[in-house]
Parts: structure tokens; sequence; C-alpha cells
């Protein structure tokens, strides 16, 4: 169902609109945590490690996949506020033949250079193939990976965040019982998992563009274009910053892989139990942020410019509230967390390499969520390249200081990185933020037809 945001209660219309959204962000975790949870508890400490190392080249898949879903949600948001609904379907018509294109040669080249990019961020010798083997399935699921993030994205410029979450929530759920049937059951190992995840994400892409494509075609408009240069134009200009963000996000992350993986097998995998932790949290909050972004574009686009700043406060304390039992858990309980990836044969290294990370990090997340909040704000406004420098800051420091700190305190070090990092790059958003620079953007979609 269609959901404007530009009418009624702020904090209570932005509450049940970010409630699906964060069901949604955290089924995807768990659907993440599926892989290599089974992995590290029923084929061991190198399985687990050989999916978390290939899923951080993954990553630059989904990040792809994100800014898509960013670039799509954006702009509908705001043609959706102005009640432009030819314009609206031009935009997603234009935004699935243009980054089904992009999709195809993302494709193509994750295929080719599957080993390549495995030395480049040097995997391990006794990990190589099973992440070699790990990679190659996943990469021919990107298609799916794609379409699902821009179906996602237009359902989220509509309002409707519980209809994608229904979809994650099956998805998950099926994932969850097909990675322990071939697993557990059939012994297929890494290669179980990888399938598992892409029989899953194929079955989320189909059902959310099917049911996309029917809720377009019941709302009334004009007869639209099925491909505009120009809308390609403003979704270019939202979607390859974010892909450029979401990108060098992953790059930063594959950098600081490498220098881990520089400290053998065992520090890999208690490190990939230690992100998989700390990437529900992160992604909790850009659950928060996400829909502020359509909160932003939708009141932008109807010109209620009086209820940015009300929704901008609320989603900070929304975040902030959820960032509490993260903290609280992983400080605390950091060590029966980390045990849940790990068999009984995992090393004391591993271990103590999860746990210290996780105590280490956690309690930045009060700052790094105010950034992530502002980013989403940033975005929703059309403000692209503010929103591309605070986060070049955090990453540009974030490896910088990987190297450094390694090389200082070796691999404890590393993990220090992240809260430098978050805390420069989240002084620099919000310098952008209460400045107001990113209200020059107002008016974005006004010449679309």
């Amino acid at each position: 169902m269609n959901k404007d945001l530009t009418q009624g209660p702020i904090r209570k219309i932005l509450w049940i609109y970010c409630l699906p959204l964060l069901g949604s962000i955290l089924l995807q975790q768990i659907y993440n945590l599926a892989d290599s949870l089974i992995a590290g508890r029923f084929v061991g400490e190198a399985a687990l490690a050989a999916v978390g190392n290939s899923s951080e080249i993954t990553l630059i898949y989904t990040a792809f996949a994100m800014g898509c879903n960013m670039g799509c949600q954006v702009i509908t948001s705001q043609l959706f506020g102005a009640k432009n609904y030819k314009g609206l379907k031009t935009a997603v018509s234009t935004a699935f033949i243009a980054f089904g294109v992009a999709c195809a040669i993302l494709m193509v080249f994750g295929v080719i250079f599957t080993k390549p990019l495995l030395r480049l961020i040097n995997t391990p010798d006794d990990i190589m193939e099973s992440s070699a083997l790990y990679l190659e399935i996943y990469t021919f699921g990107i298609p799916f990976v794609f379409f699902y993030n821009i179906a996602c994205g237009i359902f989220a410029s509509l309002g409707d965040s519980r209809t994608p979450f229904i979809f994650l929530a099956v998805s998950s759920i099926l994932n969850i019982v097909v990675d322990i049937i071939f697993v557990a059951v059939f012994n297929m190992g890494v290669a179980g998992v990888a399938w598992a995840t892409f029989i899953c994400q194929g079955l989320s892409a189909i059902l959310a563009v099917f049911f996309l494509f029917r809720r377009l075609r019941g709302m009334k408009s004009e007869k639209f274009s099925f491909f505009s240069s120009h809308l390609l134009k403003k979704l270019s200009i939202v979607a390859i910053p974010s892909l450029l963000q979401q990108s060098f996000i992953s790059v930063g992350n594959i950098i600081i892989q490498s220098v881990v993986n520089g400290y053998g097998s065992s520090v890999v995998a208690g490190f990939t139990a230690a992100m998989k932790l700390n990437n529900i949290a992160i992604a909790c909050f850009f659950a928060f942020a996400s829909g502020l972004s359509a909160f932003f574009a939708q009141n932008i686009g109807a010109e209620a410019y009086d209820r940015l700043n009300k929704g901008f406060n609320y989603a900070n304390i929304f975040s902030w509230l959820v960032a509490v039992p993260f903290v609280v858990l992983f400080v605390f309980f950091g060590d029966i967390c980390i045990k849940f990836f790990l068999d009984k044969l995992a090393s004391e290294e591993a271990l103590n390499t999860g746990v210290l990370m996780l105590k280490l990090i956690s309690p930045f997340y009060f700052v790094v969520s105010l950034k992530i909040i502002i980013d989403g704000a940033l975005r929703g406004a059309g403000a692209m390249k503010l929103f591309m420098i605070d986060t070049f800051v955090d990453l540009v420091l974030r490896v910088g200081f990987s190297f450094l700190f390694s090389y200082l305190l070796g691999s404890n070090g590393i993990w220090w990185s992240w809260g430098v990092g978050w805390s420069i790059g989240t002084i620099v958003a919000l310098f952008f933020y209460l400045k107001g620079y990113w209200k020059k953007n107002f008016g974005f979609i006004k010449d679309v037809n």
C-alpha cells in the first residue's frame, strides 16, 4: 500500500514507516549471517573464513545494487511527493533498462576476475579454492541482487516499506532452511552455502519485481515513456555518487581485509564473525537513514520544507535507542556472540580477535549512527556531493589508520581505525547539515514532465 509521508504527525508516520525497514534490514542480516553461521558450525573455521573473505568482494556487487536502489528511491520519492505519476513510471522503466545493462557488465567482470580479486586481497592459500567457489556461484546471482534492490527502492519511494519486508521474510527463512539442508544434510560444504543464497535471492527478486509492476499498473497516469535520457541523467546524479560511496566503502573494507588476511586464517575467522555482528548494528542505522531519505524526498517534492528538521531529529532518536542494546550486548557479552560462529575446535586466537574487535568499535555506534542519519537526509535532498565528501573522509581515514595502527599495535590495532574514521566523518557530515548546504538542491525534479 502506498503511503504519503507528507501528511500527518511526523513521529508516528516516520516510526511506522521505518519499522518494516528495520525488520527488513534485520532479516537481510540474518540472511547473510546464516551463510557464515552454518559454514562455521557445520563445516569448520576454514569455511567460515572462506565465506567471510569472499563476502568482502560480494559487498562490491551489493554496493552497485544499493547505489541503483538509492538513485531510484530519491528520484521516485520526489516524483511521488509531487504527484507526478507519469514521470514516476518513466523513471522506473528507465532505471530497469539502464541499471540492467550495468548489472550484466558487472556480472561478466565478476566471472572473469574471481581469482585475481581474491589474490588481490591476499587470500590465504588454505581457503583460496573455497573462497573462489563461493564467489563464482554468488556472481551468477548478481541480477537477482540488482533487481531486488531496485524494486525495494521504488517500493520505499511509494511509502510502502511493508511489502519488501514480507518478501524478505519468506526468502530469509527459506535461506536458513536450504542452507541447513545443503550443508548439514547433503554435505555440500561452501558450495551449498552459495547455492542456498543464489536460490533465495532469486525468489525474493522475482516476487519484488512482479508485485512492483502490478502496483504501478494500478496508478492512473498519462501515457509514459519507456526510456528518458533526461530522467536517466537525474537518476545517475543520485545513483552514481551513491554507487561510488558504497563501492568506496567496500573497497576500503577489502583493503582492510587484506591487512587482516596477513595475520592468518584464525584472525580472519574472528574478524569475519565480528564484522557480521557489527554489520547488523550498522544496517539498523541504515534502516532509519533510508526511511529519512524517503521522508525528505517526498516532503521536498511536496514543498513541505517545515517538516524536514523534525523528521531528522526523530530519526536520530530512533537510531540511538537501537544503538544502546547493541553496545551493551557486544561489550559485555561479545564472547557469547562470537562463539555462535565458531565450532568447538576453533582456535583461541579466532575467539579473542572477534571479542576484542566488538568491544573496541561498538561504543562508537552513537557517533556513526548520527553520520548515517545525516547521510540519509543529504541523500533524500539530492545533495550527493556533500554525501560523497563526508563518506570519503571517513573511508580514507579508516583505511589509512588500519595500516598505521596494525604496524604499531599488530592485528589488534586495526580495530581502532573504525572509531577514528567514524568520528571525523561524523564531524564533517554534521557541519554540512547544520550549515544548510543541502537546501540548494530543492526543486531537483521540477522540470520532469
